[in-house]
This record gives structure tokens, C-alpha cells and sequence, in this order.
């Protein structure tokens, strides 16, 4: 019987990571994936869908390229080609997937391919293998929540019901597409096919679509997702879905639109199976952990989708190492209200801290500034001038209570906001940092001058 200080179950962001970190800090470490090393994330996640979302944004700008003085004579003549899209991101996910696997490798880690089934704290049966462990790391990640409205399951049985794993597997781009959901996942989707082409109709039940983000970025950034493709509707309840409609109420009248396809992207669910033997005490999102990563199970920890915190590759990752580090002796502990977001349109949303809507209801004494990157001159010579930076900061020493980006590239300048967090950094060190010119990132210098006083070229 093999014996390790700690076996990780799961090889998504927050397995794999974990299981790297802890060969590095000398402990004999297994890792169990039942499918494929990465997880979701690097194999039908974030990886995948951030590679054909390149793909649809050099499609826009080839139809746009009089804006850059390029004359293309027949724009009817360039042609989308899925099964070459989907090559390429075939590609970089294999490229990701097997440096992951070296990094394991080179860190010690013994990858185990199997299914993990927990027998108690300390013993997990794989492959018929019985494995002995001084601790656990519970990475399992989540599954699509398929609500139970009628004929759902049965387009998911016939190939054209979708989750987001079964959408990216698609050879030839589909005529129509109802995406039900309007979250993140369910945007960038939209984003994806509309663009290439597709006529995307997106139900929404809530009253707004991307709920969680700042009032004034969402209303910005709906007028930029709208085009002649992509239709948006909210307060919209989907109460059937036939053979060839999806049908929906909305202002308490029955409507029905025609789908090839329909996504199904309202959430997910923790992965739990193989592990009830050890009784983890859950809530409604998921498995219940401390700050530590620490479940009510001595010994056992809990990370990433299946905690069910936030939904991001990020933060499980985050979330592998902190475990690591206290079973390795430290007192570690995230702190969530540092974490950042990003929204992969065109252009991208990226934010981390509280929003204005929240800064109000817990009646913080708040000040905001807002700088247009229509006064950036990178923005101005790339073309991508849409959007702009919102800084709360506050009112009493400037410390930064969030900042939230709507712009190209914004989901890698919000790192600058996460570093100012962590530093319990203020308005007026962001200021007095000298930005690069010409770069986008002078939006931020300049948004914090207009917190202090006022942004320097408004």
C-alpha cells in the first residue's frame, strides 16, 4: 500500500497547482484525475474559449479594416472555417496540457489516471489500488447545472442541447443558437458565435444579464455586445424547449424562437461523487470551508469550483496553494475581496473589489472617478477607443475599494488594482506611479488623479 503526506484529488487550476506546490515545499504528493490533467479550465474552459475568441476578434477587424486604411474588395470572400478554428485551439490546449504534466513530473508529483473514491480521511481507492494519506486535497471542480424544464434533457440526449464542454466539440458553425443564461460563460459564448456570424438569442430570467458587475460597466458594455446577430433578452423564463424551438415567457405572454442548437448555462454544481464517505458539511454552494481551505473534516481540504466560492481557475489555484502551505505548518488564509474577474469580449471587463452599488448599500464614504479611453492616445491609435476606467476609492485616505475596466486588455491591467489591494495601497501611490506612454494602462494614473483632483488630460 502506497503511502503519501498528501494525496490531491482532481487536476484542474487548483489540483495540479497544489500538487506542484507541495513537491516543491518536499512532500510525497499523488495526484488523481479521472479524465485529463488541467481540468476544465486548460481543456474546455478557459483556454479553449479564450483561443477562439482570438479567432473572432481578427474576423471583426478584417471586416473592419477600412477603419486601419486596408481596402478589402470582397469581404464575402473570407470564410469561417470551425474545424480550423477548433485545430488551432486543439493546439494550444495540447501544447498547455502537456507542460502541465512536465511540471508534475519535474515536481515529483505521481499522477495517478483513474477515478478517486475517498474511503475515509486518510484512504482513497483508485483503480483498484488502495492509497494511504496524512491529508486530502479535494479539487474535483463542478458540473453544468441542467435545470429541470421539460424536453431539456432530451435536446442534451439528441446532440443539440449543449453545456459549454459540448459546444467548443462542434465542427461547422451552427445556423441559429439560443444560449439560456446570461452569465459569463453564457456571454462570452455569445460574444464567440455572434460575431463569427451565428443568429444568437440569449434568455435571461434575472432582470440584468452579467449581475454581479458594476451598474455602469454592464449598461456600457450591452450597447458594445449588441450587434446584428446576437439578440439579448431579459426577465425572460424558458419553459420548454422542443425539437426545434425554444419556447420562453416575457411580460406574461408565450413566445418561441427557433434554435439549432440551444447552450444550456445557468451554473453548476460541485462533483461529489466518491466522496461521501466523509460526510463534508455543505451549503448551497458548495462544499463549506474556512479561510484556510479547511472543511469541518480534519485533515481534508477543499478547493476551487467544488467550494464553490468563485468560479475561477485563479482563485483555485490560490486556494491549492494556501492549503498546501498550512498543511505544510504556515497559518495561511485568501481573502476573497481581493480577487479579480475578467469577461473575454470586445472589448473585455475586468474588476476586482466592491462595486458602486455595493459601496452605497454598506454606506461607505466613497469617491469615484471615471477616465474614457477616448482620451488615450493608445486606444485612439489602435481603434479601440470604447470603454473606459472606474476607480472607487476611499473618501478619508484614498485606499482603493475597487476598480472595474472596460477595455482591450483589461483582464491584464487589473493586475495593477490587485497589487494595489494587497499593499493596502491608496489613490495617490497609483498616481504617483509613472505608466509607460504611450499604453493603455495610463488609465489608471489618470482615473487616479481624478479621485485626488483631476485626471490630467480631461
Amino acid at each position: 500500500m502506497d503511502t503519501y503526506d498528501i494525496i490531491v484529488i482532481g487536476g484542474g487550476p487548483g489540483g495540479y497547482v497544489a500538487a506542484i506546490k507541495a513537491g516543491h515545499l518536499g512532500k510525497k504528493v499523488a495526484l488523481i484525475e479521472k479524465e485529463a490533467v488541467g481540468g476544465v479550465c486548460l481543456n474546455w474552459g478557459c483556454i479553449p474559449t479564450k483561443a477562439m475568441l482570438k479567432t473572432a476578434k481578427v474576423y471583426k477587424q478584417f471586416l473592419h479594416a477600412e477603419d486601419y486604411g486596408l481596402d478589402i474588395v470582397d469581404k464575402g470572400a473570407i470564410q469561417v472555417d470551425l474545424s480550423k478554428i477548433k485545430a488551432r485551439k486543439d493546439k494550444v490546449v495540447k501544447r498547455l496540457t502537456g507542460g502541465v504534466r512536465g511540471l508534475l513530473r519535474k515536481a515529483g508529483v505521481k499522477v495517478i489516471d483513474g477515478f478517486g473514491t475517498v474511503i475515509d480521511p486518510t484512504t482513497v481507492e483508485v483503480n483498484g489500488e488502495t492509497l494511504k494519506a496524512k491529508n486530502l486535497i479535494l479539487a474535483t471542480g463542478s458540473h453544468p447545472f441542467i435545470p429541470p424544464i421539460p424536453g431539456i434533457q432530451d435536446a442534451l440526449d439528441s446532440g443539440r442541447g449543449l453545456t459549454a464542454k459540448e459546444i467548443l466539440a462542434l465542427d461547422t458553425l451552427p445556423k441559429s443558437l439560443v444560449i439560456i443564461g446570461g452569465g459569463v460563460i453564457g456571454v462570452e459564448f455569445a460574444t464567440l458565435y455572434s460575431t463569427l456570424g451565428v443568429e444568437v438569442t440569449m434568455l435571461e430570467m434575472a432582470p440584468e444579464i452579467l449581475g454581479r458587475i458594476d451598474d455602469e460597466v454592464r449598461q456600457a458594455y450591452i450597447k458594445l455586445l449588441k450587434n446584428d446577430n446576437l439578440t439579448i433578452l431579459t426577465e425572460a423564463k424558458v419553459t420548454e424547449v422542443t425539437p426545434t424551438e425554444v419556447v420562453y415567457e416575457k411580460d406574461g405572454e408565450t413566445n418561441r424562437v427557433e434554435s439549432e442548437y440551444v447552450l444550456v448555462s445557468i451554473g453548476t454544481r460541485p462533483n461529489l461523487k466518491g466522496l461521501e464517505n466523509l460526510n463534508l458539511e455543505t451549503d448551497r454552494t458548495g462544499v463549506v470551508t474556512n479561510l484556510k481551505m479547511e472543511t469541518n473534516v480534519p485533515g481534508v481540504y477543499a478547493i476551487g469550483d467544488m467550494n464553490g466560492k468563485f468560479m475561477l481557475a485563479h482563485v483555485a489555484s490560490a486556494e491549492g496553494i494556501i492549503a498546501v502551505e498550512n498543511i505544510d505548518g504556515k497559518n495561511e488564509e485568501i481573502n476573497y475581496d481581493r480577487v479579480p474577474s475578467g469577461i473575454y469580449g470586445f472589448p473585455e471587463i475586468a474588476y476586482v473589489g466592491k462595486t458602486e452599488q455595493e459601496a452605497k448599500a454598506e454606506g461607505l464614504d466613497y469617491k469615484i472617478s471615471i477616465f474614457p479611453l477616448a482620451a488615450n492616445g493608445k486606444a485612439l491609435a489602435e481603434g479601440e477607443a470604447d470603454g473606459f476606467i472606474k476607480i472607487i476609492a476611499d473618501t478619508a485616505y484614498g485606499e482603493l475599494i475597487g476598480m472595474h475596466i472596460l477595455a482591450p486588455n483589461a483582464t491584464d491591467m487589473i493586475a495593477e488594482a490587485v497589487t494595489t489591494m494587497e499593499l493596502e495601497g491608496t489613490v495617490f501611490e497609483l498616481s504617483k506611479a509613472i505608466h509607460p506612454h504611450p499604453t493603455l494602462s495610463e488609465i489608471v494614473m489618470e482615473a487616479a488623479h481624478g479621485v485626488i483632483d483631476k485626471p490630467i488630460h480631461i
